[in-house]
C-alpha cells in the first residue's frame, strides 16, 4: 500500500501528501511556539536574576525597595557560604544608592549598585560590549560599569570620567560628590535596568551612608534551580536571623512573572489546536484511503482477515504517514530555530519584550515528548474512522468497480 507504484497514481495520493504537509506544518508551529515561548521566559528570568539574585536578604524596612536604606551586618553565619540550606550556588553582598550623573550637556538619574570582591561578573560578561571589569577590594575603587544605552545618552565612552551627585537623607545638606571612570560597557537588552543601573565599588556606598566597615545593604542569593525559588526563599527566611527578611524576585516583580506565565497557556493552546488540525487531516486521508481500498478489504475479508487485523493494517499505514510528517516537521522546524538561535534573524523591541531578538530554548526532552504525544493522539483519533472497515460487505465491495 505504501511502496507500490500504483499507490502514487491513486486518488488518495494527493490527499495523503496534504496530510503529511499538514502534520509537518503543525509540528513546525508547535516547535516554534514552544521554543520561543520558553526561550522568552528563560531569558527574562535570567536577566531579572542576574541584576537582583534569586533571593535578597535585607533589613525589614527595605522590603520590596530597590534602594537599601538601612544596613545589615556583613558578619552572618550564612556568609560567605550558605551551608544550612541546600541548593544554593552563591551569595554576594551589595548595596544600592540613588544618584544623578551630571555632564556639560545633560543629566541622568541612576541607581548606583555597590558590589565587592565576591560579585560574580558572569551574567554581565554575557552582555559585555567593550572594556574589562574592575576588581574591588578593601581600597575604594573609582571604576564603574554602565550600559551602552546610558553611555549613549550621556555621550561618553570607555575611559571617560563622570560627575556623580548622591543626595543625603537631610535635604538641607550638600549632596555627596564623586568622580568615577568608565571601564566597561554592557547591553543586556533589559531597558528597565540598562537605563539606570551603574555598578561600582560597595565601599563608596558604605562611606557615603556613614555605615560601619562591616555593614552592607543586603545579600543576593542564587539557587541552583529556578523552579525551587518559592521553596528556597522560605528555607532561607527560617535560616536567617529574625531581624532580616528574605524576598524572592517572584515577589519583587510579580507583574512581570504573571505576564510570562501566560506564555504557558498560549503554548499549550497552540499545541492542542495544531494536534487537532493534524488529526482531522489524517482522519480525512484515512477515510479516503479506506474507501479507495474497499475492494482490497473485501478480498482480504473473503480470505479470512478479521476487522481488527484490517484496522491495524490501516493504522500502521497512517502511522507511517504521521511519522513522515513529523520527520519533515522536525527537520524544517529545527533548521528555523537554530538559524534564529545563532544568527538572530528576527528582532524584538527590548522596551516591550526585554530582549533584543527572539530567544530560542531547545528542550530536547519536551520536543521528544511532543513528537510522541502527536503520534499517539493522532493514532487514537484514527481508531474511530477505521471502524468503517467493519461496515464494508465483502460481496458488494468485490463487485464494486
Amino acid at each position: 500500500m505504501i511502496a507500490g507504484k500504483e499507490h502514487k497514481s491513486t486518488l488518495s495520493s494527493p490527499i495523503i501528501k496534504i496530510a503529511i504537509v499538514a502534520i509537518a506544518l503543525g509540528m513546525i508551529v508547535m516547535m516554534i511556539s514552544m521554543s520561543t515561548g520558553f526561550g522568552l521566559q528563560v531569558k527574562i528570568r535570567e536577566k531579572l536574576s542576574g541584576f537582583n539574585g534569586h533571593v535578597q536578604i535585607t533589613n525589614f524596612d527595605d522590603n520590596y525597595s530597590d534602594i537599601t536604606l538601612n544596613p545589615i551586618s556583613k558578619k552572618q553565619e550564612f556568609y560567605p557560604s550558605f551551608t544550612s540550606v541546600s541548593g544554593i550556588s552563591k551569595i554576594q553582598a551589595y548595596a544600592t544608592k540613588p544618584g544623578v550623573i551630571l555632564t556639560e550637556k545633560t543629566f541622568e538619574g541612576i541607581v548606583f549598585k555597590g558590589v565587592s570582591s565576591d560579585y560574580d561578573w558572569g551574567f554581565i560578561q554575557t552582555y559585555l560590549e567593550e572594556g574589562t571589569f574592575p576588581s574591588f577590594g578593601k581600597e575604594r575603587s573609582n571604576q564603574i560599569v554602565i550600559s551602552t544605552i546610558l553611555a549613549d545618552k550621556l555621550e561618553v565612552t570607555i575611559g571617560d570620567k563622570l560627575n556623580f551627585h548622591f543626595p543625603k537623607n537631610d535635604p538641607s545638606k550638600r549632596p555627596n560628590y564623586r568622580i568615577f571612570e568608565i571601564v566597561a560597557l554592557f547591553n543586556s537588552g533589559f531597558s528597565d535596568f540598562d537605563n539606570s543601573i551603574v555598578i561600582g565599588d560597595l565601599n563608596h556606598v558604605v562611606r557615603m551612608n556613614k555605615w560601619k566597615e562591616d555593614e552592607i545593604g543586603g545579600f543576593e542569593i542564587f539557587v541552583d534551580d529556578f523552579d525551587d525559588v518559592r521553596a528556597k526563599v522560605n528555607e532561607i527566611y527560617i535560616a536567617t536571623p529574625p531581624t532580616l527578611n528574605a524576598t524572592s524576585i517572584l515577589e519583587k516583580y510579580p507583574q512581570i512573572f504573571d505576564w510570562i506565565n501566560l506564555f504557558d497557556v498560549n503554548i499549550y493552546m497552540i499545541i492542542g489546536i495544531m494536534i487537532l488540525i493534524a488529526g482531522i487531516n489524517m482522519i480525512t486521508a484515512l477515510l479516503v484511503l479506506i474507501l479507495e481500498r474497499a475492494k482490497m478489504i473485501g478480498i482480504l475479508k473473503t480470505l479470512g482477515s478479521t476487522n481488527t487485523s484490517l484496522q491495524k493494517m490501516f493504522l500502521y499505514n497512517a502511522g507511517y504517514i504521521i511519522v513522515k510528517g513529523l520527520f519533515w516537521g522536525n527537520l524544517i522546524g529545527l533548521a528555523l530555530l537554530l538559524t534564529q538561535q545563532y544568527f538572530g534573524v528576527i528582532s524584538l523591541d527590548p522596551s516591550t519584550y526585554y530582549v533584543k531578538e527572539v530567544p530560542i530554548h531547545l528542550d530536547w526532552l519536551f520536543i521528544g515528548l511532543l513528537n510522541i504525544g502527536t503520534l499517539v493522539l493522532c493514532l487514537a483519533m484514527l481508531v474511530i474512522p477505521t471502524l468503517v472497515i467493519s461496515k464494508i460487505d465483502p460481496v458488494k465491495s468485490i463487485k464494486f468497480d
